[in-house]
């Protein structure tokens, strides 16, 4: 490949790393930041979700920005307001700051996830295109192995405050890499962004996920519960039609003619809010109910995270060879499984109850997150590439946000009121119940891929080699 080449997909795959790393590290540390800042269990869902929800928000226009001002630039932008956002939080001082940098590192997160399959999907193609997304597969792998195991070694040996620290020299490398060595690209014609779609949709999305969050600690019936799911109701209903009114809208409602971008849309929904949304209550339990420390909680998720690793690189290279359907379906339905075999906890339930699940579940979501990624990006022509890109991720996040806020209310209401005795069997039966909660998620997107995902959807120049029918 041209050396241009090598470094694109060495910067993409950089700021890739850094960023989920930073997302595996923060859930295994969530216990100890709670005690040292003294926060509630609702800044905890915060922590992950402040983070979420304006990654979520913003994906979209930064992918119009990416347009307009170049990819590369605003590549390299959103490192350094992420790498920023970190240092930021690892001086944090109260529950509050720390949500409020958080969201800071989102706005980051969202310029980079926006431009970087957009940058791989300008570079490479066919088959470099295939080896390419498995590299990243590979990355995103190696970054949510390592992360359990990084977080619980600092957390315990030095501070909670740096697993974000720790972002610092992979967001100056990145950077350096991106600034020098990465080709500009802005399409003929860039898309204006789209205010009105991003306050409307910012404002509804806020608003679901407040109030599913505390809802846990105002009760259902809350005036102020009620208020923000009916602000959430009104905005995100009318989101559609506002981007129907847009000459250039964020949200072209017009990819949901395809299939299989429906079917792909569906899957990181589903990737997201199942395995990676009970990550963080797999830690609770873990710490809070098994009474593990930090490191001893990130090692044993290792094992969802070598089952990832084992198959998201061979899965990237298959995904240029065959259907992706057969990849990205199979790997929800095996997820979902993963999820069921993890149920069955008591109180007298050690650990290792959860070993078999750990490892199915892992496996299945590498066979998913890199055929997916090229999914989003090759339905599309290459000046679509961005807000493809974005709306698949605007999905992930949007996956991760309500599922975590909505299964926290369970959790919460499940626990509230209970005698330290008896906490290690209520946590044990309300996470058998959280758990069937995301498994059907899992499943139910996986039977969508099968169902949506069809290989003649795909722009001729990106499409794998039929295997078999065109469906």
């Amino acid at each position: 490949m041209p050396p241009h080449k090598n470094w694109t997909l060495a910067a993409v795959c950089l700021g890739t790393f850094m960023l989920l790393l930073d997302v595996t590290i923060v859930v295994v540390a969530l216990p100890n930041i709670r005690a040292s800042l003294h926060t509630s269990f609702s800044d905890v869902q915060w922590t992950i979700d402040a983070y979420s929800l304006s990654l979520a928000s913003l994906l979209l226009a930064s992918g119009s920005l990416a347009d307009i001002l170049g990819r590369r630039r605003v590549f390299a932008s959103g490192l350094a307001i992420f790498t920023a956002g970190s240092l930021l939080c690892g001086v944090s001082q109260s529950g509050l700051m720390l949500v409020l940098c958080r969201a800071a590192q989102g706005i980051g997160g969202a310029t980079v996830y926006a431009t970087s399959l957009a940058l791989l999907a300008q570079t490479f193609h066919g088959r470099d295109r295939g080896f390419a997304f498995g590299i990243w597969g590979a990355t995103t792998g190696i970054a949510t192995a390592l992360g359990p195991v990084l977080g619980g070694v600092l957390t315990t040996e030095l501070s909670w405050r740096w697993i974000f620290l720790v972002n610092l020299p992979f967001g100056v490398l990145a950077i350096f890499i991106t600034l020098t060595r990465v080709q500009e690209f802005r399409p003929p014609r860039a898309r204006r962004i789209d205010y009105a779609g991003l306050l409307v949709f910012a404002l509804g999305l806020v608003s679901l996920v407040f109030g599913l969050i505390e809802s846990s600690q105002r009760g259902w019936t809350s005036g102020e519960v009620l208020g923000a799911l009916a602000v959430a109701a009104v905005f995100l209903g009318a989101f559609p039609f506002v981007e129907l009114a847009q000459s250039e809208p964020m949200f072209d409602l017009r990819l949901f003619r395809k299939p299989t971008f429906v079917g792909g849309a569906i899957a990181a929904f589903g990737m997201n809010g199942s395995l990676y949304a009970v990550l963080l209550y797999l830690v609770l339990y873990l710490q809070d109910a098994l009474h593990y420390s930090a490191l001893a909680t990130g090692l044993r998720l290792v094992v969802i995270t070598a089952g990832s690793l084992l198959t998201s690189l061979p899965a990237g290279r298959l995904s240029a060879r065959m259907p992706v359907r057969w990849l990205i379906g199979p790997g929800l339905l095996i997820t979902g499984v993963g999820l069921l075999l993890m149920r069955g906890l008591s109180a007298g339930s050690s650990w290792t109850h959860l070993i078999l699940g750990f490892a199915v579940a892992g496996a299945g979501s590498g066979l998913v997150n890199p055929p997916l990624a090229s999914t989003a990006v090759g339905v599309v022509e290459p000046r679509d590439a961005g807000m493809a890109s974005g709306i698949n991720t605007t999905f992930r996040q949007v996956g991760i946000a309500t599922s975590i806020a909505a299964i926290g209310s369970v959790f919460a209401t499940k626990l509230a009121g209970v005698r330290p005795a008896d906490l290690g069997a209520r946590y044990a039966t309300t996470l058998n119940e959280l758990l069937l909660i995301v498994a059907v998620v899992a499943l139910v997107a996986g039977a969508a891929a099968l169902l949506l995902i069809r290989q003649r959807d795909f722009i001729a120049y990106n499409r794998a080699p039929e295997g078999g029918d065109a469906r």
